[in-house]
């Protein structure tokens, strides 16, 4: 056990110890730590691009996530009728999830969605000319990296398929007999019985979409643009860190992003008691 002790001191513990510590310091990375107390936290306050940074995390989270979802629960319904090649289709819809936050889709992504991309080719065939660069124009930058977000629903797909062969089929039957339609018995069978599946997923899918970095970063060639539309968080905490060298403000600004997903994660944990539902309650 003491090499594991070992190698989790080192590996998690002392970074994490080491990076609250710094959030308290000025620090460059050449000069030792100063500490400042509370200022790198103070500072925050009147840091415009921390509240940009803030809303354009939101809006990515907030949009992506709930269509990443009920894409994923849409597909995950129609492969449950049982349909020929089931296996082809899950590995086919599940490796964007593998890819989806790889530098080599990010950089396919900025190609595809550039002025003379692949998207506008397509879009040209049909009639529509004159088309902006969908990763260039500050317009619509960061609806193209929610549309990123949102192909990578593999992951989420596979669990809700897992979940729904666990509900006994006897349910549905039991339901056509009394004339439940599919709308009715999705909504009285599917969903609840689903309920604690999709708050898996949602807890999950909320933390990772938090901690999107590498499409912003790539599309935006590090700088968050055009006109810090696609400023996410995580990547405002590199550009602090590694661009400017501000050690201190960027451990501060990244356990400020540790406070607000714990926040989220304990407040759907409170909120799924009145809407999941478990088998044994």
């Amino acid at each position: 056990m003491a090499p594991w002790f070992a190698g989790l001191f080192l590996i998690t513990l002392g970074p994490l110890l080491a990076s609250v510590y710094l959030s308290f310091t000025k620090y460059n990375l050449i000069n030792a730590p100063e500490w400042t107390g509370l200022e790198n936290y103070r500072r925050m306050f009147g840091d415009a691009r921390f509240y940009h940074a803030l809303k354009v995390t939101f809006i990515y989270v907030g949009v992506s996530v709930p269509l990443q979802l009920a894409l994923a629960l849409a597909l995950a319904v129609v492969l449950d009728r049982g349909i020929r090649g089931l296996a082809l289709y899950r590995s086919v819809y599940y490796l964007p999830s593998l890819l989806g936050a790889s530098v080599a889709v990010a950089v396919l992504w900025r190609q595809m969605f550039g002025t003379d991309g692949l998207v506008n080719g397509l879009l040209g065939h049909v009639g529509l000319h004159d088309l902006p660069g969908w990763v260039s124009d500050p317009r619509f930058a960061l609806g193209s990296l929610i549309v990123l977000n949102v192909w990578t629903f593999g992951a989420p797909m596979v669990i809700f398929l897992a979940g729904l062969r666990q509900i006994p089929r006897t349910y549905y039957e039991a339901a056509a007999l009394d004339g439940a339609g599919r709308i009715r018995r999705f909504t009285r069978i599917t969903l609840p019985l689903l309920s604690p599946i999709v708050f898996f997923n949602l807890v999950l899918q909320l933390i990772h979409a938090f901690q999107s970095f590498t499409q912003a970063f790539i599309v935006s060639g590090g700088e968050g643009g055009p006109a810090d539309s696609t400023l996410f968080y995580t990547l405002y905490i590199y550009q602090k860190g590694f661009g400017s060298f501000d050690m201190g403000y960027a451990a501060a600004l990244a356990w400020v992003l540790v406070l607000i997903v714990a926040a989220l994660t304990a407040i759907n944990f409170f909120a799924s008691k009145f809407w999941v539902f478990y088998g044994d309650e």
